[in-house]
Parts: structure tokens; C-alpha cells; sequence
């Protein structure tokens, strides 16, 4: 049996934000955004770590809503080797 749920997708999407704005994730570079009747999760993100706990988080936070994600781990670590220019 599935249940409906009245919560209309934008607040849900807003609420996502909220929770990934939170200091304890504080994701700022994930951006939500409304497809029609999809919800896109994407952006950079600091680590694998990281990832996963969003990707957690949305899914809460979303259920049952139709979503996809499209995040990327960037490193602000410095190169450990010289580039080479030749």
C-alpha cells in the first residue's frame, strides 16, 4: 500500500537545503534544485565521507520524492609532485 504524502516537493527541496546548511554538514556548495517532479542533488563536496552523508541526508529528506545526485569530491589538498610543463 503507498501512502501519499501531502508535503509539496518545494518545501521538501527547501528543507534539504535547510539540513545541509546545518553546522554539523555545512555543505554549502551542494546545490537542490526542482526539475518538474525531480529533485537534482549536485555540486562539490569535501570528501567521500561527506558525500555519503549527504546523499543520506537527501534521501531522508526526500523520501518519497523522485531525486538524483551529481556529486563530486574535490580536494583542496596541495600537489604532492611538481607539474610537469614540457
Amino acid at each position: 500500500m503507498t501512502t501519499h504524502d501531502p508535503t509539496p516537493p518545494e518545501y521538501r527541496a527547501q528543507h534539504l537545503r535547510d539540513l545541509l546548511a546545518q553546522e554539523d554538514i555545512a555543505e554549502l556548495g551542494v546545490r537542490v534544485e526542482l526539475r518538474g517532479p525531480t529533485v537534482v542533488v549536485w555540486g562539490p563536496v569535501s570528501s567521500p565521507g561527506c558525500r555519503e552523508t549527504v546523499l543520506r541526508i537527501a534521501a531522508e529528506a526526500l523520501d518519497p520524492l523522485v531525486w538524483h545526485h551529481d556529486l563530486t569530491v574535490v580536494s583542496a589538498r596541495p600537489p604532492d609532485r611538481e607539474e610537469d610543463l614540457w
